[in-house]
């Protein structure tokens, strides 16, 4: 492999943050011999395809570059990650999803530092993301990705079970309302909720969710920042009570505890549970998990924001969700910056939506978005008063990993609330020293 270095490779990276097109002629015999490695976690097959026929566009354009495509599933991807980024197997370019995972790799000095390239030509390629999501992956006054898609986790429901169940989702107001429901559904013989115990992080989205809505914005920075009573102000305790509440409740299928995510949206997509916690892509997702690989009509789902907490200090339209981008790492082929902005312009993030995959970031992108539920979720997002990046990821590695741990064992009733609260305030005080 060839790697380009130095002022050429400088000005390479400044014709791919303006088009995202040619190479340099001058350099085509040498990009002959140069391959893209791009590491990724999806294993929607039809998502892949999409990404592997623009990729293969990208190599009719530029036969000098081989863009090869490296998939590791979501748990290996966070456990080997750390160890591959320091390997000499590294990948040119990776996903992320931002957040304090992403800043302490670039404070490791393993990532690339993107801003000269998205600054140069005026800042033209720079311009050409929604400029919430370059300010969310900029660490420190250094960009550390190129922006992907944003998104916001809400409830996805079964109309036909909610129908069956009596229950009216529009009447879904506050948590209090919620509990009502999971206990009507439940008294209906049909399983509430889908839950992923087995990999943790899906039951965070609840107390993170509970934590948002009871403590506001201020509580939780607070709490990151070392403020206060941290995490275990009575506001972040409340929040896991009330997660114990649904808990105790018994709302999710049997083996939950150990269901991953996938086999937790094939739930959801067999209509063996009313509900489930999830991202923006779900209708997509769920079809793909499903047992017969068609899930639930499109027409069959329902959509609603996580609810209220009476008396909180959050407010119902703080969101929580992602905000993904492509990391790129510092041995990595100047060819790697110009696909990348092949990869997430206006044109081919419309086609990605438009297939019901992303809420894009690139603008000009958005009327790509075609399915209702995906556009309710961008409105959501667009009148979002506080949109807080997964917590597993915004509070770094190590906090994150208690947070996962504690929300399953908090609703499962194995650590109660309080002690849940201190063993994230624990994880959160060995990580600063």
């Amino acid at each position: 492999m060839i790697h380009l270095r130095g002022a050429k490779a400088l000005r390479i990276a400044a014709i791919a943050a303006t088009s995202g097109l040619a190479i340099l002629a001058a350099v085509t015999s040498a990009a002959a011999e140069t391959t893209v490695k791009w590491l990724h976690l999806e294993a929607n097959p039809a998502y892949v395809a999409i990404w592997r026929k623009i990729a293969d566009e990208y190599q009719a354009k530029h036969p000098g570059t081989k863009i090869e495509m490296q998939f590791l599933a979501n748990e290996a991807f966070k456990a080997k990650l750390p160890t591959l980024l320091q390997s000499k197997d590294a990948p040119d370019l990776f996903y992320s999803w931002g957040g304090g995972v992403l800043k302490q790799q670039q404070q490791t000095g393993t990532l690339l530092d993107l801003t000269s390239a998205m600054d140069a030509k005026d800042g033209a390629w720079k311009k050409s993301y929604n400029q919430a999501a370059i300010k969310g992956l900029t660490f420190d006054g250094k960009i550390s990705a190129v922006p992907y898609q944003m998104g916001t986790v809400s409830f996805f429901y079964n109309k036909a079970l909610f129908a069956k169940a009596g229950v009216d989702a529009d009447t879904i107001k506050t948590w209090d309302d919620y509990l009502a429901a999971v206990k009507k559904i439940k008294a209906a013989g049909i399983v509430p909720i889908a839950g992923g115990g087995g990999e943790k992080w899906p039951i965070h989205f609840y107390w993170s969710y509970l934590v948002m809505r009871d403590g506001g914005q201020q509580v939780f920075n607070d709490a990151k920042n070392g403020k206060g009573n941290g995490f275990n102000d009575p506001a972040i305790i409340k929040a896991g009570e009330q997660l114990a509440e649904l808990g105790k409740l018994d709302p999710f299928q049997p083996g939950y505890l150990g269901a991953t995510w996938p086999q937790t949206l094939g739930v959801f997509g067999d209509g063996k549970a009313a509900m489930i916690l999830s991202f923006e892509t779900t209708v997509a997702t769920q079809r793909v998990n499903s047992g017969d690989g068609k899930g639930l009509a499109d027409d069959n789902i329902g959509r609603f924001a996580f609810p209220a907490v009476t008396g909180g200090a959050g407010a119902p339209t703080d969101t929580l969700g992602g905000l993904n981008g492509w990391a790129v790492t510092k041995k990595a082929p100047p060819e790697t910056l110009d696909f990348l902005a092949y990869l997430t312009n206006a044109e081919n993030e419309r086609t990605i939506a438009q297939a019901g995959l992303i809420i894009p970031v690139a603008v000009g992108a958005e009327d790509g978005i075609k399915s209702p539920l995906m556009r309710g979720a961008a409105d959501q997002l667009a009148h979002s008063t506080w949109h807080q990046n997964f917590l597993d990821q915004d509070l770094g590695p190590c906090v994150g990993r208690v947070v996962n741990d504690i929300s399953v064992g908090i609703v499962s009733g194995q650590i109660t609330p309080k002690d849940g609260a201190q063993q994230v305030q624990d994880a959160f005080e060995q990580d600063q020293l």
